[in-house]
């Protein structure tokens, strides 16, 4: 069976609003093996909406609606579900108890325009809201089923998954679509794509995706099975091949972060760090000790903008910093070392760099950074050249010391 949704809203077509319900559904679907092949965004507009459902039921096996069901002028919903249906709005008296119950338990005194929400096409079931005062309505056309659902997520995802998803479960025959991504570090799109040609031809059971993200690319396998099991089976056999051609440039899966992966080879190795910040001012700190836990090995970090502040802090030698410049190999190592002697911890992890736009010197371009890590008995730094505005210099700067110290983890003892 094919699904379709569409979200209601001049407030998300005009980008006020994200649209989480579309991804949430979707998702939802997929679950239960259902292919959604269209997603529309109309506005609360009645000739645009009743023409996008018209053409939604002609194409799809079921139509997901959300939005405009309130009682409000703009919620022009159940007008158009009724003039496209050709079937005539009946007051419910169910649906106007439920309004009124609602309203009594936050001792409030309805007003008459909420009981708009009691009228549904002749022939619809109902869905009771627990949480707001606008039900959902299911309509079965012949073979065709159109649904429409209330907006507000918190009112939308309970709806969805009690009466929903069991519904659509039975007509779908069963079946699971499943996914897993593959998080890949280091490489560029291109590197990674001519890798894994092959495997972006797969299909239709199991299939392989590419997508792009700042210092980071996505391999989606997605499989469609008759269950978990044999879904499993077909992505585990694709990971397996991925991770094989990819080594430590995977850095993890589904929802894991470099600074997760890297907080948790902390935890597992025991160790602790300390970092040292020039250029992404303090953005490396902030990410590591998003993660829960992260007390258990950060001990101190350092933003150190001026020379002033990498000497006295750090202990970086002032003759370092006058001959090779802030921005350089042998000062980036150097704060390093200071932070990790500062701190007391294993490591000592640091970066300095030329974020942008101004800052620029001779042989010193903007996206210029240096990262360095050292420990008791070794030091290594790496040069990089991003590029981007100032923040994606930054995060870039970020991912790359992150990475640095995944992979030193990785290997150590």
């Amino acid at each position: 069976m094919k699904a379709e949704i569409i979200s209601i809203g001049t407030e998300i077509l005009l980008g006020h609003i994200v649209n989480n319900n579309a991804a949430f559904m979707a998702q939802g679907l997929a679950s239960i093996g259902m292919d959604v092949f269209y997603q529309v965004t109309v506005g609360d507009n009645h000739a645009r909406l009743s023409s996008t459902i018209e053409a939604a039921l002609e194409r799809s096996d079921v139509v997901i609606m959300t939005g405009g069901l309130g009682p409000t002028v703009d919620d022009i919903t159940l007008q158009t579900i009724a003039s496209v249906t050709k079937r005539s709005l009946v007051y419910n008296r169910e649906i106007e108890k439920e309004i009124k119950a609602s309203f009594k338990r936050r001792k409030i005194r309805p007003p008459k325009e909420v009981f708009r929400q009691a009228y549904i096409p002749k022939g619809g079931r109902w869905l009771s809201n627990k949480i707001g005062t606008a039900p959902g309505l299911i309509i079965r056309m012949g073979e065709k089923i159109l649904i429409a659902l209330p907006g507000p997520p918190r009112e939308l995802n309970p709806i969805f998954e009690k009466y929903i998803l069991p519904l659509l479960s039975k007509m779908s025959g069963g079946g699971i679509i499943k996914s897993r991504v593959l998080k890949i570090t280091g490489l560029a799109e291109s590197q990674v794509n001519t890798k894994v040609k092959d495997l972006l031809r797969l299909g239709p059971k199991v299939t392989v995706g590419i997508y792009a993200h700042l210092g980071e690319v996505d391999l989606k396998i997605m499989a469609k099975a008759k269950t978990k099991r044999e879904a499993d089976r077909g992505i585990n056999k694709v990971a397996s091949k991925i991770k094989n051609r990819f080594g430590d440039f995977v850095l993890g899966e589904d929802s894991d972060t470099l600074e997760s992966v890297v907080g948790g080879l902390l935890i597992k190795k025991r160790k602790t760090i300390a970092i040292a910040e020039s250029c992404t001012g303090g953005l490396i700190s902030n990410l590591l000790t998003n993660i829960p836990g992260s007390s258990k090995y950060t001990r101190a970090n350092v933003v150190t903008y001026c020379n002033k502040s990498k000497e006295e802090i750090l202990g970086v030698p002032a003759k370092l910093i006058t001959h090779h410049g802030a921005v350089s190999p042998q000062v980036c190592l150097a704060m390093a070392k200071g932070v990790r002697w500062l701190a007391d911890t294993d490591i000592g992890l640091s970066v300095t760099g030329i974020a942008g736009p101004a800052g620029k010197k001779k042989n010193k371009p903007v996206g210029l950074a240096y990262v360095a890590l050292a420990t008791k008995k070794k030091g290594v730094v790496k040069k990089y050249f991003f590029s981007g505005n100032r923040t994606d210099i930054k995060l870039q700067t970020a991912q790359r010391a992150l990475d640095m110290a995944r992979r030193y983890l990785l290997d150590a003892g």
